[in-house]
């Protein structure tokens, strides 16, 4: 428990720095990596944490705070494919394919972040979530070398938030581990797909 807690110390304190709650002061960068989640709720109902997460991304692209949007999510079925749903919502918020690039294999947030770096050749990221799990992608990027800032949604919460966060704790300490001592790969990681970023 005491390790947990200084794992989770540590990494707010390396990262809370670089997280901006509003939107119109988030640092500028080239590429925005937007994480999935899943649009519906399972109770019913669409999920805040999808929708916020979209508008601030069309948001960003709007004020020029970014140039591109990483959308990568789960696609493990033919019925669930998030970036895809992350493209439709934002097509819908008028946001242009050319300003888009999809990635199917963001299974996690260890497997997005890497991937922006290994296939995507990101070397800049603007990280887009809820600020709870800034901290966490923050510090993957910061192993990987990449120069990172991330921008907070805005979070209504929904019931049962206080799970997710606890949860978030204790992925915190298991992506120490990843990192550092038993050295987890990718699920999938494919051939170098460079972004090409719009004049």
């Amino acid at each position: 428990v005491l390790g947990v807690v200084a794992i989770n110390l540590w990494v707010l304190h390396q990262t809370q720095s670089r997280i901006e709650h509003d939107v119109l002061l988030c640092r500028s960068q080239p590429v925005g990596l937007v994480f999935g989640t899943a649009q519906w709720l399972r109770a019913g109902g669409p999920n805040p944490y999808y929708r916020a997460r979209m508008e601030t991304a069309a948001e960003l692209l709007r004020l020029n705070r970014v140039q591109h949007l990483l959308l990568s999510g789960d696609n493990r079925t033919r019925y669930y494919n998030e970036p895809v749903s992350m493209w439709r919502s934002l097509r819908h918020r008028n946001v242009e394919d050319t300003h888009m690039t999809l990635d199917y294999a963001g299974f996690s947030t260890f497997d997005s972040v890497v991937r922006a770096k290994e296939v995507f050749g990101a070397k800049r990221l603007m990280l887009i979530s809820q600020a709870w799990h800034l901290p966490r992608a923050l510090f993957i990027a910061d192993a990987l070398g990449l120069e990172a800032t991330g921008c907070a949604v805005p979070d209504e919460g929904i019931a049962g938030e206080w799970q997710l966060r606890l949860r978030e704790w204790l992925a915190r300490a298991a992506t120490f581990g990843d990192l550092y001592l038993w050295g987890r790969e990718p699920y999938f990681l494919g051939p170098l797909e460079p972004i090409q970023l719009s004049p």
